[in-house]
């Protein structure tokens, strides 16, 4: 299957690095960080599949997807990848034209099958088995077993090392930012690392920031204050794990 070629369509740098990661051992792929970069893209090459974001700046993957169809200008497979998880919106998004979708948090997993059962020609759904996720284990340690399968221990330490210095840049912005109670903008950072810790299996990040998220339209200046300490709190727990190799000395 390494002579098929998928093109990752994200507006944020580390999810399109996670996405590299898992899908690089069985195919080529090329990145865009948005829906203007993708079509250019799609122009000038050939691709199998199409892994489309919705929600990014310029060109979101809607719009972009209608300018394909539109302009006739590839009719490849492209899967949805959104924060949606309802069926509703999964019927809506399937409804637009795109032919698969995938919630964010983005399982390893789900990625590879969605990939497979799209590219396939006898359209037959592959199973790939993965331990139940525990959601109140500090690390889904299943998703670091997914990656490893197709990924070095060093590449995937690399990720997390990315993944914990992205946190720590966008809490110090979050923390900036509640000095002048920009909520809206503080949801979209947290919306950011919510995702992907989610998707790396960050469980003691995910946990905060999805409560902290639902909140922060409601918030106070008090109860802002006090998000922020426990966010801080996961990230320096996180950190801890990371620098001292603990999350990954078992694969050693």
């Amino acid at each position: 299957m390494k002579n098929k070629k998928v093109l990752i369509v994200d507006d944020n740098a580390l999810n399109r690095k996670v996405f590299e990661n898992v899908i690089g051992h069985n195919y080529f792929f090329e990145s865009a960080s948005d829906g203007l970069e993708a079509i250019e893209l799609l122009k000038s090459n050939e691709y199998d599949i199409i892994l489309m974001d919705i929600q990014m700046p310029k060109l979101d993957g809607i719009s972009c997807l209608k300018i394909i169809k539109e302009e006739e200008i590839t009719d490849i497979p492209v899967i949805a990848i959104s924060a949606y998880s309802n069926q509703g919106d999964r019927e809506y998004f399937l409804s637009t034209g795109f032919d698969d979708f995938i919630a964010k948090p983005v399982k390893p997993k789900d990625l590879l099958e969605a990939i497979h059962f799209h590219l396939n020609q006898n359209k037959t759904r592959i199973n790939i088995p993965e331990k139940e996720k525990e959601i109140d284990v500090d690390i889904n340690e299943s998703v670091i077993q997914q990656l490893l399968k197709y990924h070095s221990l060093d590449n995937i330490k690399s990720v997390y090392k990315d993944f914990l210095e992205e946190a720590e840049n966008l809490t110090e912005e979050i923390k900036i930012l509640a000095e002048f109670n920009k909520f809206e903008e503080i949801g979209e950072k947290l919306h950011i690392l919510k995702g992907n810790s989610g998707t790396l299996g960050v469980n003691m990040m995910y946990k905060v920031t999805a409560l902290f998220e639902k909140k922060i339209k409601n918030s106070t200046t008090e109860e802002l204050n006090d998000d922020i300490e426990q966010l801080k709190s996961s990230l320096s727990k996180f950190k801890q794990l990371v620098e001292n190799d603990k999350i990954f000395i078992k694969y050693e």
